[in-house]
């Protein structure tokens, strides 16, 4: 069966979450009409994600939001929101995804960061109804970083759609991190060219 979309979340920042979208959206783009979003973006002025995806994936402009909160310091939401002088209203993320209806929502940081002083990152994903897909390190640390996101996720009754391990350049990840996180996580584990099982 195939899913109506994928809320793309990470156990941190810089862990692949763009890297994952792109592959999605490249994947399935010619079998199923799609569409990307990024809702909340930080360090846009250094990075920015949905150009990332346009280029790696060949989307044209119908298949990318652009709609959504750009902020120019790389920070936690909340933190480069009030630096530049402004508030993230779910309210507004809302009314654009209700418009837009995108398939592939990458998130910004992991599910706990703050987007404003009462609501974080996974208040968006629960309000928007879709599963998750946890891209996550195969490294050091990233068994207790996954399992927690997990749980994380799940005491808000969201659906987790499986983890992808994404290997780190240069590090040298302990044997069994994904048999681990399968077993403990009771969650599917699959790498790069494995993710058309999430759609």
């Amino acid at each position: 069966m195939m899913r109506k979309g994928l809320f793309v979340t990470a156990t941190d920042t810089n862990v692949g979450k763009t890297f994952v979208s792109a592959a999605l959206m490249r994947r399935f783009r010619g079998e199923r009409p799609m569409k990307y979003w990024k809702p909340v973006q930080t360090g846009i002025e250094v990075d920015d994600d949905t150009a990332t995806v346009e280029r790696e994936s060949g989307c044209g402009e119908d298949e990318i939001v652009r709609d959504g909160v750009r902020l120019a310091r790389p920070l936690s939401p909340h933190l480069s929101a009030r630096l530049a002088g402004v508030t993230i209203e779910m309210d507004k993320l809302l009314t654009i995804f209700e418009r837009e209806r995108p398939n592939v929502v990458e998130g910004a940081g992991g599910v706990l960061v703050p987007l404003n002083d009462q609501e974080l990152m996974i208040d968006l994903v629960a309000a928007l109804g879709l599963p998750a897909v946890i891209v996550s390190r195969d490294a050091l640390g990233t068994i207790n970083h996954t399992l927690l996101t997990i749980d994380a996720l799940r005491r808000r009754g969201i659906e987790v759609a499986g983890v992808l391990m994404n290997e780190v350049p240069f590090t040298a990840a302990p044997p069994g991190n994904a048999a681990a996180i399968a077993k403990y996580g009771e969650v599917r584990v699959v790498t790069i060219d494995e993710l058309g099982e999430f759609l």
